[in-house]
C-alpha cells in the first residue's frame, strides 16, 4: 500500500472535472491539486512556456508534496510537456488526450469524429496523431475556441455571450457532420450544456476526465501505489493566483471537497 497524495495540476479550474473524477472514482486517495492561475491560459502561450511551466509544477509536486502519481490535468500542457515529464520525473505520469481519444473512437457510429480545444492544443497536432496512434478509420475535424476557458474561469458559463461564441466557434464541426465531439479542454466540460444545445442531441460529448480518472487506476494498481484499504482520502489545493477567488468558484465548481486553499508564489 502507499498512502502518498496523487499529483494533479492545470492552468487552473479545468482540471477540477478530472479531480472530480478522480474523487468519485478513489475515495480513499489522497489528492494534491495544484492550479496555475497565475500565469492562466495556456492556450495562447507558446508551447515551450507551457512546457517549462509545467516542468516547474512537476519539479515542486514531486518534491515538495512527494506525490506518487502525476497527472497532467491540462489538455495544452499534456500536447506541450507530456514527453518530457514521463522522462524526467521520477513517477509515473499521465495526461488527458490519449484516454479521451479512446473514448471517442470507442463512442463514434458514423466514424466522424470533431475534437475542441486551445489554439495551442489544437496546433499542436497531438489529438491528430493520438487518433493516428488507434489505427481506426476515423474522420477528424479540429476546432480551436479561443474564449472558452476564459468564460470558465469568470464563471460565465451560462451566459448569452458563451451561447453566441460557442455557435460561431463550433461551425466547422457542425459542419463536418460529426456524431462525437471530444472537448479537448479540461475546461470545456463546464460549458457542456451550451456545447450540447449547439451541436443538437444527436451528438456525443466525450469528456476525458472519467477516462483518465479509469487510468489513473489502472497505473496504481498496476504499480502497487493504491491506498490503505477503508481510509478517507484528503484533498489539498494551491493556486499561483487569488486564492479568495480560487475557493470559490472552485468550489462551485468541483464541490465541498475543495475547501481552503493554499497560496503559492512563483520566485
Amino acid at each position: 500500500m502507499d498512502d502518498r497524495p496523487i499529483g494533479m495540476f492545470d492552468s487552473g479550474f479545468g482540471g477540477l472535472t478530472v479531480a472530480r473524477a478522480v474523487i468519485d472514482l478513489l475515495p480513499g486517495e489522497d489528492l494534491v491539486y495544484f492550479g496555475d492561475t497565475g500565469r492562466y491560459p495556456y492556450g495562447p502561450r507558446p508551447l515551450d512556456d507551457v512546457r517549462a511551466y509545467a516542468q516547474q509544477i512537476a519539479d515542486l509536486l514531486c518534491g515538495a508534496h512527494d506525490v506518487k502519481v502525476l497527472v497532467v490535468a491540462c489538455n495544452t500542457a499534456t500536447a506541450a510537456a507530456l514527453d518530457v515529464l514521463r522522462k524526467d520525473c521520477p513517477v509515473p505520469v499521465i495526461g488527458v488526450i490519449e484516454p479521451g481519444v479512446r473514448a471517442a473512437v470507442a463512442a463514434t457510429r458514423n466514424g466522424r469524429i470533431g475534437v475542441i480545444g486551445t489554439v495551442g492544443t489544437i496546433g499542436s497536432g497531438a489529438y491528430q496523431t493520438a487518433v493516428l496512434d488507434t489505427g481506426k478509420d476515423v474522420r477528424l475535424t479540429c476546432a480551436s475556441c479561443p474564449g472558452f476557458v476564459e468564460l470558465v474561469e469568470k464563471g460565465e458559463t451560462g451566459s448569452d455571450q458563451a451561447y453566441v461564441l460557442a455557435e460561431r466557434l463550433l461551425a466547422p464541426v457542425r459542419q463536418a457532420a460529426v456524431d462525437t465531439l471530444l472537448l479537448g479542454c479540461t475546461h470545456y466540460p463546464f460549458l457542456a450544456r451550451t456545447i450540447g444545445d449547439v451541436m443538437g442531441r444527436g451528438v456525443v460529448l466525450v469528456s476525458s476526465a472519467d477516462e483518465t480518472a479509469f487510468e489513473v487506476r489502472a497505473v496504481l494498481v498496476d504499480r502497487r501505489l493504491t491506498a490503505t484499504p477503508g481510509r478517507a482520502g484528503e484533498h489539498r489545493f494551491r493556486s499561483s493566483g487569488e486564492v479568495t477567488w480560487f475557493r470559490e468558484l472552485g468550489s462551485r465548481l468541483l464541490g465541498p471537497e475543495l475547501g481552503d486553499v493554499e497560496e503559492w508564489r512563483w520566485d
